[in-house]
């Protein structure tokens, strides 16, 4: 059976590298029929909140990141971790360090000024038990794996890039226990994984070398370490790190700005992945999902391809779900005026732009005002004797009249017309603009645009 997790820390909300994390897990269970699990690595008390726990999981169920078996808290096997670590000092593999942060420092400018990595210089590794003990009735001090070694290696297996193997003697002797007590990611994360009997972890390949470490720590202990699979990281736009300004968004924000769930979820799977049909639903990208073809190299996320995918998805929207995500913003909204403009917005809130069509005295936009000043009062005054005339014909015929009585055609005719009746110099047909006002709502938005022009020229 494969399982696989995301296991975030409920330290902040869910952002877009938590995202593909979790999507690529999610996505590499439902496709082999194996289990996704959701763990909150909650044991920094200080900064975990309840309010980040269930913020990220309204996002996961929110994208549609489903998981199998009830939520699952890392503080919960804060026992098994203690054990662990004694465990592995009993051996002699995990040890005590009551170097000072100025030691360190000085031994890491050692260090540097010799050309050698800032590694632990070992200060603490031979002290005895006996002194070990003593010391730590007084004195504050962290836990160190032993692992650093002149001899002998950690291979860690990685479905994509093979047998990736690390001397000792390159490694360090990473902290796993802070002096208030308090475990950091590697001893917890590593233990969790084999209670939870995760069987592969997809993640960045920035963990490379943390999984060398929990490898050692695993076999160890005794169990056997899941399958890796390190791809490319996710970069901004920029190359640079994935930061708010490059791009990088919280879930909460995406969802406040009407960002379609799918959207999100086909954009994402799609980096580092090619090959995947355009069938816009989540069957389709489990079927073709091929953690063997993710790449090694980073990806730069996109903010253009996000949006993109949210059009063509927008399109595609039930005219009665989209009529909820409008009504937000237009309350009197109603069907027709979502099947109207729905192949005309690219984001939810460009639903705004239409709002004359909802209300005869809103006022055109700039550019379109500027369209209705420029064609002037007597136009308006032809169109609306034409649409008394003609306007029961339907928009051929009243825009035939219009053209007739004014000598104007093309652009100049068609504009002004648009701009008095949406508001807008783009947008729906206006033919079916024109059927869905009726009769007084055309007469009663080019009486209006009329008027204002009247108040423009005479102020």
């Amino acid at each position: 059976m494969i399982v696989t997790r995301f296991a975030p820390s409920p330290t902040g909300l869910l952002h877009l590298g938590n995202v593909r994390t979790a999507l690529l897990n999610w996505l590499y269970a439902r496709r082999h029929g194996g289990r996704f699990l959701l763990r909150f690595e909650d044991t920094d008390a200080g900064r975990s909140e309840d309010a980040f726990i269930e913020a990220i999981r309204g996002d996961m169920a929110w994208l549609g990141l489903d998981w199998d078996d009830d939520v699952k808290f890392q503080s919960a096997h804060a026992g098994q971790h203690r054990d662990a670590l004694q465990g592995l000092a009993g051996q002699g593999l995990a040890y005590r360090c009551f170097c000072s942060e100025h030691q360190l420092n000085l031994d890491r400018k050692l260090a540097a000024s010799r050309g050698l990595p800032p590694r632990y210089a070992g200060r603490c590794r031979t002290l005895d038990a006996a002194e070990s003990e003593k010391r730590a009735e007084s004195e504050a001090h962290v836990w160190r794996l032993a692992v650093h070694a002149p001899e002998g290696s950690v291979t860690v297996l990685d479905s994509l890039r093979g047998e990736v193997s690390f001397a000792c003697a390159d490694l360090d002797d990473p902290v796993v226990a802070r002096s208030n007590g308090s475990f950091t990611f590697l001893l917890p994360n590593a233990v969790d994984d084999a209670i939870d009997g995760i069987s592969h972890v997809l993640r960045g390949d920035d963990h490379l070398t943390n999984s060398a470490y929990q490898v050692w720590l695993l076999e160890r202990l005794g169990h056997r370490p899941p399958a890796y699979l390190h791809h490319g990281l996710l970069l901004g736009a920029d190359g640079g790190k994935l930061s708010k300004r490059s791009g990088s968004h919280s879930v909460a924000e995406l969802r406040e700005a009407g960002l379609l769930p799918q959207a999100l979820v086909q954009a994402m799977a799609r980096l580092g992945h090619p090959n995947v049909p355009e069938d816009a639903d989540a069957a389709t990208l489990i079927t073709y999902f091929d953690a063997d073809h993710l790449s090694t190299s980073a990806v730069r996320w996109q903010d253009e391809a996000l949006w993109r995918w949210q059009t063509r998805l927008l399109h595609g929207v039930p005219v009665e779900e989209l009529l909820e995500m409008i009504r937000p913003l237009l309350p009197d909204a109603d069907a027709g005026f979502a099947r109207l403009v729905q192949g005309n917005l690219q984001q939810v809130g460009d639903a705004v732009d239409f709002r004359r069509l909802l209300d005869a005295g809103a006022l055109p936009a700039e550019d379109a005002m500027a369209e209705a000043v420029a064609a002037g009062e007597a136009f308006y005054m032809h169109a609306i004797q034409a649409w008394e005339q003609h306007g029961a014909d339907g928009w051929k015929a009243w825009s035939q009249a219009v053209k007739q009585a004014t000598g104007l055609g093309g652009r100049k005719l068609f504009m002004p017309l648009r701009a008095a009746l949406s508001g807008t110099t783009h947008g729906p047909e206006m033919s079916h603009i024109v059927a869905y006002l009726g009769p007084s709502g055309v007469l009663e938005r080019l009486g209006d645009v009329r008027d204002k022009i009247g108040e423009k020229i005479s102020s």
